[in-house]
Formats: C-alpha cells, structure tokens, sequence
C-alpha cells in the first residue's frame, strides 16, 4: 500500500485516505477545525497547504507526515520550482544593497529545510554567480578607476571614462544573469 501510495500525487492521496476512511470533506474539516473551502482547494490541487496543515491532515487521515510530504508528486515540485524563482528574485536586491544582497538568498536557502541535493546545488550556483558578480563589478570600477588615474598622469587632454558607464553595463549584466536563472530553475526535473 506505501508502494502505491508513493506513486499518487499528494491530492490522490488525501482524497483516497478520506474516501478509505469513509468521512465527507466537511467532517475532514471539522477534524482539522480549518474551513470546508481549505479541503476542497487542497483536494482539487488548486492550492499546496502548508506544513501545518500538512500535520493536521496526516494525523485526521491516520497518514505519515512523510507520505504527504514525500518530493515524489507535482505538488512538491511546483512549491520547489516557486521556492527556486523566489531565491533568484531575491537577487535582485542587489539594486538597494549592491555588495551584501547575496545574504539574502543565502537566507532563504538556509530556512528552507526538505530540499534535494540538486536544489541546494541550483541555489548554490545562484549565489555563487552573485558573489562573481559583486567580484567583477568591483574590479570593472577599479580598472576604471586605473585607466582614469594614468589618463591624468600621462595624457596632457584626458577623456575621462565616467562612472556610470561601468555601473549601468554590471547592473545590466546582473538583471540578465538573475533572468537567465528563473528560466532555469523553472525548467529543471527534480528526482
């Protein structure tokens, strides 16, 4: 039966505890003491509930925590593929804190517990890029900086590379680097 039970979709596998158990959708909720709406959502698949909820469920369908939450069903994937979008979004806090903004999805991977090893790798290689990134944004404005400083000291007309220049070309580069990793964290097949 856990076999079975493995291979069902979150929602098949709540609507076949409670069909098993012989209670209706409004009973189920009372046992939770959540609303009638909560269950037929959570049934339909139209949304994923919570941790929680999660437990609630379980315990009123005499279920596993583990069997509701396993990583083998659409659910999961879907919560996965958000929480994935949400962590490369959180990089474009670079715009309000250009060289610690990288704490931010570090952040979130770190509260975020029940992750495969591909999804911690993806994200990973997320912040691992936004710390490239800070790195070589910091080196164009130093080389900027040299090229402007032997202009003055060795040039007698000096054409000064303004600042901008650098920092709207990383800038650019970084909102492109931020969208390349949504497309991909929305195109990846978790095991």
């Amino acid at each position: 039966m856990l076999c079975l039970l493995n291979k069902m979709t979150r929602t098949q596998k709540i609507l076949a505890a409670r069909n098993k158990k012989g209670i209706t959708q409004e009973e189920l909720a009372g046992l939770m003491k959540v609303s009638v709406r909560t269950i037929q959502r959570i049934e339909s698949g139209e949304s994923a509930p919570r941790k929680y909820t999660l437990k609630a469920l379980a315990e009123a369908l005499g279920l596993s925590f583990e069997e509701l939450s396993l990583n083998s069903d659409g659910d999961d994937k879907e919560e996965t593929r958000h929480f994935l979008t949400l962590l490369c979004v959180s990089c474009f806090s670079y715009l309000l804190l250009p060289y610690i903004h990288f704490l931010i999805p570090s952040w979130l991977l770190n509260n975020r517990k029940e992750q495969t090893l591909e999804v911690r790798q993806f994200a990973r290689s997320v912040i691992r890029t936004q710390i490239y990134w800070i790195i070589a944004t910091m080196l164009f404005f130093l080389l900027v900086l040299l090229v402007n400083f032997l202009q003055k000291s060795y040039l007698p007309n000096p054409h000064f590379i303004n600042y901008f220049i650098p920092f709207f070309t990383m800038y650019l580069a970084n909102a492109i680097i931020i969208f390349r990793s949504v497309r991909k964290s929305q195109t990846l097949s978790f095991n």
